[in-house]
Formats: structure tokens, sequence, C-alpha cells
């Protein structure tokens, strides 16, 4: 007998996979901001498909794995998109002096996004010790930072600049494989416990960014993001909290 139940969890993940795909053909005709929305959208999705497991209890093998290659389009390739999109604008900036061939080839270092980003899904799909707290920076959220950089430029004037932007995207790709821990933002409850009260701050943090820079405000979340996991937990190994 058909089970449209069991099928709701990776049909969701499905939508996520087909958002990346727009945002990669949203990035291809030089709309970033759309393509930066459709990563939103997946992440959504992405989301959605995961609490609907549980809530129905139709987990599954396939899905999990379904779950990592929809992650690597959206996550990993579209943000790629973005970003190289937005690289070659920033390097039509330059001085005539540094547009090199060697200074042109540097952005397709982008590519390194992807392929970190297929590692560390591997990783999560494998590692056991990720129920908490995340080892590396999570796919989605370097995908929001990624995504988010040509929004941002218009408040954070230094994201024009060619090799601040080439910088910071080789640094998130390579946090996604570091072993910092990072922190989970699902709640298991709501108590003020001092993992729950990090996860506040988090949040809260976040809203005013995005009120105050709108869809420019995501690298700046996600950075915070980055500032308050590395604070938490170097005060969790010193038995401060």
């Amino acid at each position: 007998m058909f089970n449209i139940k069991s099928h709701i969890p990776n049909t969701l993940t499905c939508l996520n996979l087909v958002c990346g795909c727009f945002s990669i053909l949203s990035a291809l005709n030089s709309n970033l901001t759309l393509a930066a929305v459709w990563i939103v959208i997946a992440a959504i999705f992405d989301f959605c498909d995961g609490l609907s497991a549980r809530l129905l209890k139709v987990t599954s093998a396939i899905g999990k794995e379904l779950d990592s290659l929809s992650d690597v389009v959206s996550f990993g390739v579209a943000p790629t998109m973005i970003v190289y999109k937005w690289l070659k604008i920033c390097y039509l900036e330059m001085l005539p002096s540094v547009q090199t061939t060697f200074t042109s080839c540097l952005v397709y270092a982008v590519f390194l996004v992807p392929a970190l980003s297929a590692v560390r899904l591997a990783r999560f799909n494998l590692d056991t010790k990720q129920t908490v707290n995340f080892i590396g920076m999570p796919t989605p959220a370097n995908a929001l930072f990624l995504g988010f950089i040509p929004a941002a430029a218009e408040y954070v004037s230094i994201l024009n600049n060619y090799w601040v932007v080439l910088f910071f995207t080789l640094f998130f790709a390579f946090l996604l494989v570091s072993p910092i821990n990072m922190i989970s933002l699902k709640f298991k409850d709501f108590k003020f416990t001092p993992m729950n009260i990090a996860r506040y701050v988090i949040l809260l943090v976040g809203i005013v960014l995005f009120l105050v820079f709108k869809l420019g405000a995501f690298p700046l979340i996600i950075f915070g993001y980055l500032l308050v996991s590395i604070f938490y937990h170097t005060l969790t190994n010193l038995d401060v909290i």
C-alpha cells in the first residue's frame, strides 16, 4: 500500500535540491540577490525535511544520503557560483596593473567550497559525535555567509575588495572541515542553560542585525555565530561555564 506520509521528508529534501538549482541558474544570469534568496528557501526545506521525518517517524537511510546530496548542490555549488560571479565583478574594479592572468585564475580557488562541503557532509553522516554540537562550520551557515556577500557589500565596503572576498571564501571553506566546535541551534528545551543562553544570544543578535542590514546581515550573523561558538566552547573547556 502506498504510504504518502513516508515520502514527505524526501519530497522536501528534493525541493531543497531544486531550490539550489534555481540559485545556480539565477547566479549564472547575474541575479545574485535572487540566487541568495533561493539558498534561504533551500535552507528552510532542509530544516523542514528533518523535522518532518522526526515528527512522522519515517527516517530512512536513503533520506540521509539524499539530504547530503541535496546539500552539496544547495549549500556547496550554489553559494560558490554566487561568490564566483561576485569575484569576477570585483576583479574588474581592480587597477589594470593588478589584472594579471595569475590574479584572474585565483578565482577558481572558490571551487574548494563544494569539494570541502562534500567532505564535511560525508564526515557528518559517519560521525556519531555531532548530535549536540557541530564539528566544523555547518554547510547551510557557510552558504548563507558566502551567498549574501554581495548584499553585505552595500554596508561593508571591504566586501567589494577582490582579495578580501577571496580570503573569506577560502577561510570559510576550510572552516567546513576544521575541528572547531560549533553550536547547534536545535533546541531540545527552552531552559536557561549555558548552551541555550548562547543560542538565544545568536538568535537575538541575528534579529537585530537583520532589522538593520536586511539581506546584507547574513554574513555578519554567521560571523557572529562563529565568534559566539568559539567563545562558548573556550569557556566550556576552561570549566568557566
